[in-house]
């Protein structure tokens, strides 16, 4: 079988080039995080170490509580971790830097100490904050707009993004709960932050994700969608932290604010997920004639759980190489849907649109090939999905006395 980087396939970029750009973005988050990591051990001392346990904790299982959105068509671990470190570094001592300025210069001066503070907290930190999370958005927007294929992927980047930006913050959160009111504070503001609501920055930039998904798989609105976005993040923003000049009630709407927000970004993600469920039962038939798909193929690849059981199967069958096989296989049939997606709306250009159409064919080919040639103990076993043996994943039966 002819050598290919499957995962370069999937990607759209091209075999056998690092990624620069992204070893480079992030080298410079991470420098960025060590900064402001620096400040707050300076300022925190022994309360440092609580403040990062604590904000650390229950980041995998929030990582992990967003990828769950992301199982059908997975984003590029490598872009994933950029953006949650440009969330925990380059937004996070941006920020710092212009806060405190904003504060010394602006804000306090012109206000006076209390009210400096809160128009700073309401207006310039959602202004600043929600820019430097969201530039990166904007940069995959500009340079790998052909990875951002609908509002789930927005929505996926803005979430790492602000999980990044929450980790760190919280630090800062702890370390002072735990300077002025002890333990019993501390465990106040780790249940309220850490616990009760620990996804308001990612909600927050998701409005930015939203924007910005549109933008990238629409023809108008290109400009108008990621600026809208941006601006809803801020509001969202300065209403979370505008709320505390009132109390417990304040904090109540912000709350539900918060969770009515969520829901409508599950039911956004789960919409989305259905329309990339009918695409792959409207665009892969018609490649029925490769032999690379029949229709109890394409029966498996409209279910998470029907997929799950085809890997189980391969994995059975043929070992990890089959297994791996069968992913690859699944994650091209469904980058191919996607494809037709964005010819559907008139943003593929036709040169681009045939030869990503022909890799992710070949991928698929190449990926079926290798699963049949993996040797087998028994004779071939009939997929779950097709028990009478109507699937490209089985080898050809041998022609009879007579020839076929």
């Amino acid at each position: 079988m002819a050598r290919v980087d499957p995962k370069a396939v999937l990607e759209g970029r091209i075999p056998g080039r690092p990624p620069v750009a992204l070893i480079f973005g992030v080298a410079v988050s991470s420098l960025c995080a060590l900064l402001a990591l620096a400040l707050d051990a300076v300022q925190g001392g022994a309360a440092f170490w609580v403040g990062l346990v604590l904000a650390i904790l229950p980041i995998p299982l929030l990582i992990a509580l967003v990828l769950t959105l992301d199982r059908m068509e997975p984003e590029p671990p490598r872009v994933l971790v950029f953006s949650f470190m440009w969330g925990a570094g380059v937004a996070v001592f941006g920020a710092l830097v212009l806060n405190t300025l904003g504060l010394l210069y602006i804000t306090v001066p012109v206000f006076g100490e209390v009210k400096g503070h809160y128009i700073s907290a309401t207006f310039g930190a959602p202004l600043i904050e929600e820019s430097l999370k969201g530039a990166v958005l904007f940069g995959l927007l500009w340079l790998r707009r052909n990875e951002i294929d609908g509002y789930a992927d927005g929505i996926i980047y803005a979430c790492m993004v602000g999980l990044g930006f929450a980790m760190m913050e919280n630090i800062t959160y702890y370390v002072r709960a735990y300077e002025e009111g002890g333990a019993h504070q501390l465990q106040t503001v780790f249940i309220l932050r850490g616990l009760v609501v620990p996804l308001s920055h990612p909600l927050f930039t998701s409005m930015t994700g939203l924007g910005v998904a549109y933008a990238a798989t629409h023809r108008r609105g290109r400009i108008i969608a990621p600026l809208l976005g941006l601006l809803a993040a801020m509001v969202m923003h300065g209403l979370w932290n505008g709320s505390t000049a009132f109390g417990g009630g304040g904090l109540v709407l912000v709350y539900l604010l918060d969770f009515v927000v969520l829901i409508v970004l599950m039911v956004i993600v789960a919409v989305e997920r259905r329309g990339t469920v009918r695409r792959i039962e409207t665009y892969l038939p018609m490649y029925a004639g490769t032999g690379l798909v029949t229709p109890q193929d394409v029966r498996m690849l409209h279910s998470l759980s029907a997929r799950r059981a085809a890997r189980r199967w391969a994995s059975s069958v043929g070992g990890r190489p089959a297994a791996r096989a069968m992913t690859d296989y699944q994650l091209a049939a469904t980058e191919l849907s996607l494809l037709h997606k964005r010819a559907e709306r008139g943003i593929a250009e036709p040169h681009w649109f045939e030869t990503r159409r022909d890799a992710l064919l070949s991928l698929m080919g190449l990926a079926r090939q290798a699963f049949l040639r993996v040797p087998r103990p028994s004779a071939p076993q009939a997929p779950p999905w097709a028990p009478q043996g109507q699937s490209g994943f089985l080898p050809p039966p041998p022609p009879g006395p007579y020839g076929r």
